[in-house]
């Protein structure tokens, strides 16, 4: 049976996940072991559980407990169902919910960066894109338009942070991804290496006098090949771009230079695809 708890009492510390605590503090809640994070509206929810990963409670609009929420609730088992009408949760949590639905889940344990670039043929690596909306778009577009991994550098925001997931549309859920190194915002020389290594020929997306046409044939028959972007404004780091095996560049119109980094990934993914 679910266990379905009415909201009464707005401080009650229960809710402290939904309402009060920071990205940082869910990040860090429960150390030494894995943080939580919000998931948000049930397909988002539901791609979430897909993906393996472990409820902690609820927090619905009462109208969507015997709806759109029920098939969620009956795969959560007993965990804590908090629930209100829609003011009274807007009111609580300071924004419209979509779709009236939140989840608390536990993070899981990131995969090991050979293992999700094994057996992949298009990857994507961001280096120090700290926007979540940029992030979650990119992983959306990641999905539709056939990368089969993205790698981060800490310098990034969390996949994993509330809008980023959102953006994303629980994409951040299906595509694998990890954090490239532990301490620096770009991608060092070890990780260029590392994916060269493994047998990626890497791409920089940057605005370069020596930089070749994203549909330049050399880059289309690369069978493996890891598309590096950059922060928006600033782009990629001078020596992220000097250690990679090319420099590719989107051929712009009316005096535009470049395009958002979420808009400039999905042409290049598109563009770039594994044939």
């Amino acid at each position: 049976m679910p266990n379905i708890i009415e909201i009464t009492d707005f401080s009650a510390p229960e809710l402290d996940i939904y309402t009060r605590l920071t990205e940082s503090q869910l990040f860090h809640l429960h150390e030494p072991e894995m943080g939580l994070f919000i998931a948000e509206s049930p397909k988002v929810i539901n791609r979430a559980l897909d993906a393996g990963y472990t409820p902690v409670s609820l927090l619905l609009e009462r109208k969507h407990i015997g709806g759109e929420a029920k098939e969620i609730i009956a795969r959560c088992g007993e965990i804590p169902v908090y629930t209100a009408d829609y003011e009274i949760l807007t009111q609580l949590t300071g924004f419209p919910l979509t779709r009236g639905a939140l989840c608390a889940m536990y993070r899981q344990a990131l995969p090991d960066f050979e293992e999700i670039c094994s057996g992949a043929r298009r990857i994507a690596v961001l280096e120090n894109i700290m926007n979540p909306t940029n992030v979650g778009a990119i992983f959306r577009s990641a999905a539709a338009l056939g990368i089969d991994a993205v790698l981060l550098t800490p310098g990034c925001s969390n996949p994993l942070y509330r809008r980023a997931i959102r953006v994303s549309m629980g994409t951040v859920f299906q595509i694998p991804w990890t954090f490239l190194g532990n301490t620096s915002s770009e991608c060092s020389p070890s990780g260029i290496r590392l994916l060269q290594k493994l047998g990626f020929k890497t791409a920089a997306m940057a605005l370069n006098d020596n930089a070749i046409s994203i549909d330049d044939p050399r880059l289309l028959a690369e069978v493996k090949l890891a598309i590096v972007l950059g922060t928006e404004g600033d782009g990629l780091s001078d020596g992220t771009i000097a250690d990679c095996d090319y420099i590719v560049r989107i051929p712009m119109s009316h005096g535009v230079d470049s395009l958002n980094v979420a808009a400039a990934s999905a042409v290049a993914f598109w563009q770039l695809r594994s044939k």
